[in-house]
């Protein structure tokens, strides 16, 4: 089976597995694709196992600072700070930061989540 670096979504609870974030809580680290989760892995929100979670198809590509709720959508972009309309969140340097509380918090790319 082929690796997927995909978003997987708990379809008990909503909850969206990212994989480039990983899983700090249960020790999994970023760039783990779902494939290679352990099989006692459970949902950290509800705790339903890995074959509850289902492929996030359909996705438009908005991202959730977990921090502040700001919402990254990549058909706007960020024009004023020089992100052109249509930059998907994964092209984004990894040294973006929220535009919202980045600033103060130095939050990072590291605590966005996909959300659709």
């Amino acid at each position: 089976m082929a690796k997927s670096m995909q978003p997987y979504r708990c379809g008990v609870c909503g909850y969206i597995y990212e994989p480039g974030r990983g899983e700090p809580g249960q020790k999994i680290p970023p760039g783990t694709a779902f494939e290679e989760l352990p099989a006692d892995y459970t949902c950290p929100v509800c705790g339903a196992g890995p074959r509850s979670f289902l492929l996030l198809a359909g996705r438009t590509g908005r991202y959730l600072c977990v921090a502040c709720g700001y919402i990254y959508d990549p058909e706007r972009g960020e024009p004023k700070r020089g992100i052109p309309p249509g930059t998907d969140f994964r092209d984004l340097p990894e040294s973006y930061i929220c535009p919202v509380c980045g600033v103060y918090a130095k939050v990072g790319k590291q605590a966005f989540i996909a959300i659709d």
